[in-house]
């Protein structure tokens, strides 16, 4: 199997390389000194240090259960599983199910494609919109999988959000089914006006809901979960004991003393939601100025803008890009195929506006050589 070309990418970067390729955060608006305060707290007791329960530590998954109830989802410590980020979460749901047929949406993001293929699942393709995944061909895809892998909020790579019906419409096909659904929620946080109802929530015997505080608080941390019926997740604890026996107990104390002030966690929530608009519509607006021919719909959330250069392959784009120091996710290496694609994923999380002006003028500039 293949590696994953956005990783090689992340690799080849330096310091003078302008990336516009990985889900990168910002750094600049990590809580660096309140997660600092609550990570020294950790070693006040020696005891934190010791191995600790695969489920995870208990006051966390509390801690994260309470954020479901106060969306109207019940939830319970006995629901949540701690995983060394979401990316584990996948490789145990996926590997649970190994075997299997499995529908994704077309595109999809890489990751879970890659997993999915370790773990010889038959993936089933879909197309996928602005509001949501193609609901008549989902449904007769479904129909002989009965296990789906979506991603309906800010979906990686295409930044779509589902409709409300289309929410609603999946779980009735689900439960009519008596089946299952991956929901992947790594930017559901990262709305720029309200947030949405989890699909997981209308069926939670019949989902596994993934979380990630990678993108709301700082990737290096590991540490994610996944939302499920309890008599599932004692099922998974027992693969997980066979990867890692537990994540990391230093990152676990450490985000749960960061999380006992949760209006804390909420403001700075909310910060990122402002900041990342501001940086959405300021990215949006160098590209209609210097990459006029890229054509896209503004996001309503997340960390992408997707869209596409008719008569480009971009595949052929990047490596030329790659050579001036600039980089991006050429589209193709979302679908199954790796087909030619004029389509392009952006992230304008990550880079400051100096670098976003540059590297979009670098891109035009290439660009009007391949012409």
């Amino acid at each position: 199997m293949k590696r994953s070309f956005i990783r090689e990418i992340l690799e080849s970067i330096d310091s003078k390389t302008i990336s516009f390729a990985g889900g990168l955060p910002d750094a600049s608006l990590f809580p660096v000194e309140d997660l600092k305060k609550a990570n020294m707290q950790v070693y006040e007791k020696s005891a934190n240090l010791q191995y600790t329960t695969s489920n995870g530590l208990l006051e966390l998954r509390e801690k994260i259960a309470d954020f479901y109830n106060e969306d109207g989802f019940a939830t319970d410590a006995n629901n949540i599983l701690i995983t060394t980020g979401s990316q584990q979460a996948l490789y145990i749901i996926a590997h649970y199910f190994k075997s299997r047929e499995i529908v994704i949406e077309k595109p999809s993001y890489l990751g879970a494609v890659n997993i999915f293929k370790m773990n010889a699942l038959s993936m089933k393709e879909v197309a996928l919109s602005a509001d949501g995944i193609e609901m008549s061909a989902f449904k007769k895809e479904y129909a002989q999988t009965k296990l789906a892998y979506l991603i309906p909020d800010f979906q990686n790579p295409m930044g779509s959000l589902y409709t409300q019906s289309k929410r609603e419409e999946i779980a009735s096909t689900i439960l009519n089914k008596s089946a299952y659904l991956i929901e992947d929620a790594p930017y559901s946080e990262l709305y720029f006006s309200a947030k949405s109802q989890s699909i997981s929530s209308l069926i939670p015997k019949n989902s596994f809901h993934l979380g990630s505080f990678s993108k709301t608080l700082a990737p290096s941390l590991r540490l994610g979960w996944v939302r499920a019926d309890k008599e599932i997740l004692a099922e998974f604890v027992k693969i997980k004991e066979t990867i890692d026996l537990h994540s990391c107990s230093i990152a676990q104390h450490t985000l749960n003393n960061y999380l006992s002030d949760t209006a804390r966690y909420k403001k700075h929530l909310q910060i990122l939601r402002e900041k990342y608009r501001e940086k959405m519509y300021f990215f949006a607006s160098a590209l209609e100025k210097h990459l006029p021919t890229f054509k896209f719909t503004l996001p309503k959330g997340g960390m992408f803008i997707y869209g596409s250069i008719e008569g480009i392959d971009t595949f052929k784009l990047v490596q030329k890009c790659m050579k001036e120091k600039v980089v991006f996710v050429p589209a193709n290496q979302f679908y199954l195929d790796k087909e030619i694609s004029d389509e392009i994923r952006f992230n304008f999380t990550h880079s400051n506006k100096e670098d976003v002006l540059e590297g979009l003028k670098k891109i035009a500039k290439i660009i009007r050589l391949l012409s």
